[in-house]
């Protein structure tokens, strides 16, 4: 007869830990979002499929969730390559760098809006430039792509940036020993290690893109059918006491962001298995 026993930790208290961590994520997020879907619920399904199929607001789905998507693809790719510099080598003021990071995460939403429209207007020190050939940031839609990739970048850099940190740089002079040249290194070392960090940092900026509304609303103009975003719009519902509209249109914005979570969560999953 065998008896297994129990592996001993040395700070205890897995029980009172986890009761506290249920505590806290039910009072955060599960009573709020579920007091919000069960608020939906009240109505008809004739009144919540007029709510979100409204020509102003299907419009606004179009905005929101391209710029979000074209924004967190920007930020895949150039915030990959920031974390890389940042880990790989070393320059004067790399501290500073590292540091401007985190701005985004520090500077208050509707500031960065000012900001972006104090540089990119006709007017103002970088859409001046624009200008001259021809094109417009403020208040376009092109304006909306550059606050949402202004606010996402933090995500992808900081979460690609310790997976780099812990990659050998041993493992890229093996492969290149080995024969390998510079591009089948990054597909076949670096690509599968930073994959999984990579989806992650793409859903996180997306997500953040996807709700943001202090930076977009003043370079976006606000325009319906062509600069209005989905957030704004809620608001303005919400500003208008029709709230049943307001919660209409946040239940189709956060079931497609949870479903888009749940996907990349999945490739998560069965990257970490292919690839062990």
């Amino acid at each position: 007869m065998s008896i297994t026993l129990a592996r001993r930790r040395v700070i205890p208290g897995f029980g009172l830990t986890m009761g506290f961590t249920l505590l806290y994520m039910g009072l955060i997020f599960l009573v709020p979002v579920g007091a919000f879907l069960l608020y939906t619920t009240t109505m008809s399904w004739e009144t919540f499929w007029h709510a979100i199929t409204q020509r102003q607001v299907v419009a606004s789905y179009k905005l929101s969730f391209g710029a979000s998507l074209v924004g967190a693809t920007i930020n895949l790719v150039f915030g990959a390559l920031l974390a890389w510099v940042l880990v790989r080598y070393r320059f004067p003021g790399k501290r500073l760098v590292d540091a401007l990071v985190d701005l985004p995460f520090a500077l208050p939403t509707a500031v960065a809006g000012i900001a972006l429209v104090t540089l990119y207007a006709s007017t103002g020190w970088v859409g001046r430039y624009f200008e001259l050939f021809g094109l417009r940031v403020a208040y376009t839609q092109l304006g909306v792509v550059v606050a949402l990739t202004y606010i996402g970048l933090p995500f992808v850099v900081r979460t690609v940036q310790p997976v780099l940190e812990d990659l050998e740089a041993e493992w890229e002079e093996a492969s290149a020993s080995l024969g390998a040249d510079r591009f089948t290194t990054i597909r076949r070392v670096i690509f599968p290690a930073l994959f999984p960090a990579l989806l992650t940092g793409f859903a996180l900026a997306f997500a953040r893109a996807l709700g943001e509304y202090g930076s977009v609303v003043f370079i976006s103009g606000n325009l319906p059918f062509r600069t209005e975003i989905t957030p704004l719009l809620i608001v303005a519902k919400a500003e208008q006491y029709d709230y049943h509209g307001a919660a209409a249109i946040g239940t189709v914005m956060l079931v497609v962001a949870f479903a888009m979570l749940l996907v990349i969560n999945g490739l998560q999953w069965w990257t970490s298995r292919r690839h062990g």
